[in-house]
């Protein structure tokens, strides 16, 4: 009851302002309560809205169509680079013979890959080289001069000679040499045949011109590999009781005659290296006759070998002079024709080439003497003797 008077007595409206204030109080309460939920919300919302596009950036626009657009193509693989013998095949220089023109000089590109060897240039002298043995017997055009009696050997207009292009080739080692010259091929049909199916192909084979046949055996010679030289009938001391064959040069015939003659005999045949005397004991120790004949050899790059049965020849002072390559024979194989005899022969000339370095037997197409070089042949070089052609062991003056 006391209430109720304090209530009559309290001016009006009181009570009515206690009642909004504490209304008012509810209100602001649940108000901060729902403010206060709706911020941890918008935070954990934010949150989230903020860290899924990091974790999973493609489901941004998942919703977005996507344009599809098409894969760029693939860069074509390098091409390998050549192998060596494409290299060569499409080289400036590729299929060029060394034989044709002078010196070369030819750029080696490096292969690939460690240890392959580093680019480099090569010089190459076609004058140190032989001719391939698989075209030996076919003559070179250029060293050929046309005349009344046949092809002439000459220099070729870049300098090369015959001594070079049809010299056999052979390894260049320093070791002992042994030069073997069998001449008379071309006299004896069946003689020539079997020297040059018998003899191994290192041995050099001289041919007389008066033979039967000449330029067939010529070839058969070079496809067997043999080194070939022309013999030429030169005067001996007792001509003409000892008549060496036709048009044999002489110290009284005139030098224009001994060229005639001697022409003759070159022409017989092609793809030799050089001449041999035959017999011209007298003919080689007479300078105005050799003189001539010598600087005609110079002038188509032709060598002179000696077969050194005359102590008085001039013609390694005459060759020296002309820039004739020179050989000289240092004995006779066959005067005893007799195969013991021969083969003491061999041994001896196998004992000089030890001695000095190389040495030059000379013998003829005898059957036994074929036969006996043949043997020797295939016992020395398992002494470690080297057979080389005639052109090996010439001294050149050309070239120093």
């Amino acid at each position: 009851m006391a209430d109720i008077g304090k209530d009559i007595e309290r001016p009006l409206g009181q009570t009515l302002r206690a009642q909004r204030s504490a209304a008012r109080g509810i209100s602001t309460g649940t108000l901060v309560t729902t403010i206060a939920v709706l911020a941890v919300m918008g935070v954990s919302a934010a949150i989230a809205l903020r860290d899924r596009p990091f974790r999973k950036p493609q489901e941004i626009a998942v919703s977005t169509p996507k344009e599809a657009v098409a894969p760029a193509p693939a860069p074509p693989a390098p091409a390998p680079p050549p192998a060596p013998a494409e290299v060569a095949a499409t080289s400036p220089n590729a299929g060029t013979s060394m034989k044709s023109g002078g010196p070369q000089i030819i750029h080696v590109q490096p292969a690939e890959g460690d240890g392959a060897p580093k680019a480099g240039i090569v010089i190459r002298d076609p004058s140190t080289l032989g001719q391939d043995l698989k075209v030996a017997h076919i003559p070179d055009r250029a060293l050929i001069e046309a005349s009344d009696t046949g092809p002439l050997p000459i220099r070729a207009a870049d300098g090369r000679r015959p001594f070079d292009v049809y010299a056999r080739p052979w390894s260049g080692a320093r070791g002992a040499r042994v030069a073997i010259v069998i001449g008379g091929l071309a006299v004896s049909q069946t003689g020539t045949q079997a020297a040059i199916a018998k003899l191994p192909a290192e041995v050099t084979l001289a041919f007389a011109p008066q033979g039967n046949s000449i330029g067939r055996w010529m070839q058969a010679a070079r496809q067997g590999g043999h080194e070939i030289v022309m013999q030429i009938p030169l005067e001996p001391f007792d001509y003409p009781n000892v008549n060496p064959g036709r048009n044999t040069l002489t110290v009284t015939a005139s030098p224009a005659e001994n060229l005639k003659s001697l022409h003759w005999a070159l022409s017989r045949t092609t793809n030799y290296t050089g001449i041999m005397n035959y017999m011209g004991a007298r003919f080689s120790a007479d300078a105005a006759a050799m003189g001539p004949f010598i600087a005609e050899l110079g002038k188509r790059g032709l060598a002179y070998v000696d077969d050194g049965s005359s102590a008085r020849s001039l013609a390694s002072d005459l060759a020296l002079k002309d820039g004739v390559p020179f050989v000289a024979g240092d004995m006779s194989i066959d005067a005893v024709q007799e195969r013991g005899e021969i083969l003491k022969k061999l041994d001896s000339l196998e004992a000089t080439a030890r001695a000095k370095g190389t040495a030059v037997g000379i013998g003829s197409a005898f059957d036994v003497t074929v036969d006996a070089v043949t043997s020797w042949i295939a016992e020395a070089k398992k002494r470690g003797i080297e057979i080389v052609p005639i052109s090996a062991v010439a001294i050149d003056p050309q070239k120093g």
